[in-house]
């Protein structure tokens, strides 16, 4: 199988999940114009699942170093391929109230919020879990992101000042909801990889690859019972069944499993990256992209068209505290 080499290219490949995992939801906003977004996450959980077995038969089954795909994955534990299966279901239903935060919100506000407040306490778990880097410039880049999320919440009040809809305010308090269950997510399947060495894993544990597709068939299972439920009781309007679902275009479908390949491919290449990085820094990089999706939802979509100087000031400040937590980061790991 493939194995990232050196710290710099590791973390390459985590500005590549960066973008990846802050892409995914234009998808979402695309599909939206016609498609409900209950409808639009069964593609995209199909994407995750499409890419994961890609990666597997390509990446994870090429190179004179450990073990390949399959005869990897029939060796896998039953311990260690519940962890990875669990954190696909505890990322689903975190994601799923990502997207319901995306639908109400914008994303400008669900990423960071939710994604945010992932970041900051998934750094937390995983550094417990795996220590690794200077603990001091990594949580002191934590911090900077605290204030960035600050930032933009204080922005979104301003924005939404006097603005009495209960979606906003809804869409709000579900990207907390969110980010607190998906902080958890990454260490569940991070266990159930030999982070150590990835040449030669210890019997029973998984390699990257393998523990991402155990990750990705969680979510499809999960999905049967949250996705489900949502449809029966969403969020805001109407109930929906499957046979919406089966009416949709083809055109509609391969948005929502582009959204799902597009973070697939960001998911998998994080934890190739993790032997290298640690799981705390390439989580942590990651998830920096709260960033790229606000940019998204600010300059493209426009979700804060008309704000006051103020607000504006605000966005720029968040973005600049971003910037310089994810560099403190990065210099934590190469400390």
């Amino acid at each position: 199988m493939y194995i990232v080499s050196s710290y710099s290219l590791a973390i390459g490949l985590t500005f590549i999940t960066m973008l990846c995992w802050g892409s995914w939801g234009n998808t979402q906003k695309l599909a939206a114009r016609t498609w409900r977004y209950e409808l639009f996450y069964w593609d995209y959980v199909i994407g995750v699942l499409l890419l994961s077995l890609i990666m597997g038969f390509t990446l994870g089954s090429n190179g004179s170093a450990g073990r390949s795909f399959i005869p990897d994955l029939m060796q896998v534990s039953a311990s260690n391929f519940g962890s990875a299966f669990l954190g696909g279901i505890i990322f689903n239903a975190s994601n799923i109230l990502l997207s319901a935060s995306i639908s109400l919100a914008g994303m400008a506000v669900a990423f960071p919020v939710g994604v945010g407040l992932a970041l900051v306490l998934g750094v937390i778990i995983n550094y417990v879990g795996a220590p690794a880097g200077n603990p001091v410039t990594l949580f002191a880049g934590v911090m900077l992101i605290v204030v960035a999320l600050l930032l933009n919440g204080n922005a979104y009040s301003r924005m939404n000042k006097g603005n009495k809809q209960a979606s906003a305010r809804k869409g709000l308090w579900i990207a907390i909801a969110a980010g607190i269950l998906m902080s958890f997510f990454y260490r569940f399947v991070a266990a159930a990889v030999d982070l150590q060495n990835f040449e030669a894993p210890t019997p029973g544990m998984a390699t990257p690859y393998t523990a991402v597709f155990i990750f990705a068939l969680g979510m499809l299972f999960s999905n049967f019972f949250f996705n489900t439920l949502l449809m029966k009781k969403p969020f805001v309007g109407a109930p929906v069944g499957y046979r919406e679902y089966f009416k949709g275009k083809l055109s509609t479908h391969a948005v929502g499993i582009l959204g799902g390949l597009i973070w697939g491919i960001g998911t998998s290449l994080n934890y190739i990256a993790s032997g290298k990085a640690s799981p705390a820094i390439s989580y942590a990089l990651g998830q920096g992209a709260t960033m790229v999706a606000a940019f998204w939802g600010v300059f493209i979509w426009k979700e804060f068209r008309g704000a006051s100087k103020t607000v504006n000031y605000l966005i720029a400040l968040m973005f600049l505290f971003f910037i310089a937590g994810l560099a403190l980061i990065i210099l934590a790991g190469n400390a």
